[in-house]
């Protein structure tokens, strides 16, 4: 059965009349936010808040990352009609176990409350994770780099951003109204091989690394996840259990590292601050 899918972008940013400080009026670019219900074989799921940059990607991303889709082969068709504001997933085989997963639901602190369902917390990736080390020279690099990604971001605010890497290359950049939006559209990207990011050996998001994100990305086979944000309790937890070495607080030259073990080469170590004794070291 050949897979079919619709193509129902729709632009991230709308315009609308504002008044500034000096009662002047003009055209100000907003992100957009809209509702996007999703049916699985006709089951009715959740609704998603989304800008409706790439909604089938989401769909499927989302699907993927709750454990309610469990291989690619296994999807028929995704369809998106925004006039009914709805997505149609249909997929040859549902877990034996939907509607226990359906009715246990943990909201995290994901951006708009998200939704995990299926004690998906308590889970495992399916296979071990890379230990994939990390030069400090290759994270600022990859910053770098990353600065030129979040173009809704900088024309209209109001957004995350997610990256799937490899060394210092940004292989794919999604923004939305919610980090475990841009994340699962990533993952959804990824089986339907819309991008060159199969190789991707890190993942950045602009977004807290909660347990919400750690679990995600570790289910995407991925063990390095870097953030300009903080972390969560949860997240560390999480990291720690799955392999995944985190880099929190990552701007500029500056960041925190979290279960990196020996994975992380210190090869562009920032010069000591003035008066700052806590950076000097020992000869």
């Amino acid at each position: 059965m050949t897979f079919t899918r619709s193509h129902a972008r729709l632009p991230a940013t709308v315009e609308i009349e504002i008044f500034d400080e000096y009662g002047e009026s003009r055209r100000q670019a907003i992100a957009a936010e809209r509702p996007l219900t999703l049916y699985l074989n006709k089951r009715e799921i959740v609704t998603l808040m989304t800008l409706g940059d790439d909604p089938e990607a989401l769909v499927v991303g989302y699907l993927r990352n709750q454990g309610l889709l469990t291989e690619a082969a296994d999807l028929v068709g995704v369809h998106v009609d925004w006039e009914v504001e709805a997505a149609a997933v249909v997929t040859r085989h549902l877990p034996e176990d939907l509607e226990e997963r359906l009715g246990h639901r943990t909201v995290t602190t994901g951006c708009g409350q998200g939704t995990v369902f299926g004690r998906l917390l308590d889970s495992v990736p399916r296979q071990p994770l890379p230990e994939t080390p990390l030069r400090q020279s290759t994270l600022y690099a990859l910053l770098e780099n990353l600065n030129a990604c979040n173009e809704t971001y900088r024309s209209a605010g109001a957004v995350h951003g997610c990256a799937l890497c490899w060394g210092e290359e940004v292989l794919d950049f999604v923004e939305d109204v919610g980090r475990h939006n841009a994340v699962d559209t990533l993952a959804g990207r990824q089986w339907l091989k819309e991008a060159d990011s199969l190789r991707a050996d890190t993942f950045y998001t602009t977004g807290r690394l909660t347990s919400e994100m750690v679990l995600k990305v570790a289910q995407m086979g991925i063990g390095v996840l870097v953030s300009r944000s903080g972390v969560t309790q949860k997240g560390v937890e999480l990291a720690e259990r799955y392999g995944v070495m985190l880099i929190a607080r990552a701007k500029g030259r500056h960041f925190q590292a979290i279960h990196a073990g020996g994975r992380l080469a210190l090869d562009a170590v920032p010069p000591v601050r003035p008066g700052d004794r806590r950076g000097q070291r020992r000869g």
